[in-house]
């Protein structure tokens, strides 16, 4: 492991803070009980825990009420109880062609099954979607504006604010999704216009795989779409409306609630500006080594203003996959390849017909070196395919 160069953070964090790992060793060794359900010391102890990670987050998406900070498996699982939760049969609503599957296929289920209609906003070409495109998409019976915050794919990060205002001038409700972005660059559910957040730990927020959420702001109901325990008024027979328990439904990850809590901690004392301006520092040295290199095609990356750190390429005549696999054998670099989950953005760079892109995605733990191995392997493919292309006589 000591020369692994792991360029997938956009896929996943890792390594996560040594923080997490010791935190959620001993979480689970002196707390690994189910809270909310019993009033001994520790059960409770462990509901605190619980609370206290609801109330971090609140204030990290300066929200105003813990109770509508609702845990859930991941982004994926968060989308979907916002989607069927709150478009119904004769609704319309909009997103962007930037999206994530998370969000496009609950949207293509609702629109083939449920009687939805769905409008896509395509972005520009420097991966931008232009806020005044969605008023001219407004009708009487949108009911929600949906919008991934920073592309898993080009990086970009999208205008919610100004998204955001043009909806709640427009009784709309915005929901966007932040996997990308939390952990990076700030969100604030007041100044940026957000009804409701779905986040997950896994990424940015440094925390272990299989947590994630919702908030939702005060005044907006999501209609329920499961039922189950709760841990609190069993003898109730339909599930509560309350929140949290309105979106929560049985036993939570609480190992992961808690490894969250420890990686969202990290986060705030490195600081988000400081960790945003460490990775774009190596993503600038990425595409500045890069972009005049024959053979490679980079995407999206002439300014990288309002982007996060993911960076996509291809070597020229080279399928992705076998780019990858190159990285991945002869140099000990992890990274991405494929469509990403997000094919309508292939759709528009053009790389749907060449199976995709490569993608690497900067943590925090990512240093210059490895930048710096990556460029030359990244050259090294490029020269290699240029001899194949033309190879030389004798």
């Amino acid at each position: 492991m000591k020369d692994f160069i792991y360029l997938d953070n956009g896929a996943t964090s890792f390594p996560k803070p040594e923080e997490v790992y010791t935190y959620m060793d001993q979480y689970y060794r002196r707390l690994g009980v189910n809270p909310g359900r019993s009033g001994y010391d520790i059960c409770m102890e462990a509901g605190e825990v619980v609370e206290d990670t609801r109330k971090t987050l609140t204030n990290f998406f300066n929200g105003t009420d813990p109770d509508r900070l609702c845990f859930s498996y991941n982004a994926t699982d968060a989308l979907n109880l916002i989607i069927f939760g709150i478009l119904q049969e004769g609704d319309h609503a909009i997103s962007t062609t930037i999206e994530h599957n998370s969000i496009l296929r609950p949207l293509y289920h609702q629109k083939k099954y449920g009687g939805v209609e769905v409008d896509y906003i395509p972005f520009d070409s420097k991966g931008f979607v232009n806020p005044d495109d969605f008023p001219k998409k407004f009708k009487t019976n949108t009911k929600l504006v949906i919008v991934n915050h920073a592309s898993n794919v080009i990086g970009t990060i999208q205008p919610i604010k100004e998204i955001g205002k043009y909806c709640q001038d427009h009784g709309i409700l915005f929901a966007i999704d932040v996997s990308q972005s939390a952990g990076k660059i700030p969100i604030d559910m007041e100044e940026q216009n957000i009804d409701i957040i779905a986040f997950t730990g896994h990424k940015s927020l440094l925390g272990p795989t299989g947590i994630g959420g919702l908030y939702v702001r005060e005044g907006i109901e999501i209609k329920h779409t499961r039922a189950g325990g709760t841990g609190v008024r069993s003898a109730v027979k339909t599930h509560l409306d309350e929140y949290p328990y309105r979106l929560e439904y049985g036993t939570l990850n609480t190992l992961g609630v808690a490894g969250l809590s420890a990686g969202l901690q990290w986060v705030l004392e490195q600081g988000l500006d400081n960790l945003h301006e460490h990775e774009m520092k190596l993503m600038s040295k990425l595409r500045d080594d890069l972009q005049d290199v024959e053979g490679v095609t980079l995407y999206v990356q002439d300014d990288l203003k309002d982007h996060i750190s993911i960076f996509l390429f291809n070597v020229d005549g080279m399928e992705a996959m076998n780019t990858g696999t190159i990285l991945d054998v002869d140099y000990n670099i992890a990274c991405r390849t494929g469509l990403h989950c997000a094919p309508l953005v292939h759709d528009q760079i053009g790389t749907s017909e060449i199976h995709g892109a490569v993608r690497f995605g900067i943590g925090p733990f990512n240093t210059e070196e490895h930048i710096q191995t990556a460029v030359q392997a990244i050259k090294d493919i490029a020269e290699m395919q240029k001899k194949i292309r033309n190879p030389r006589n004798g």
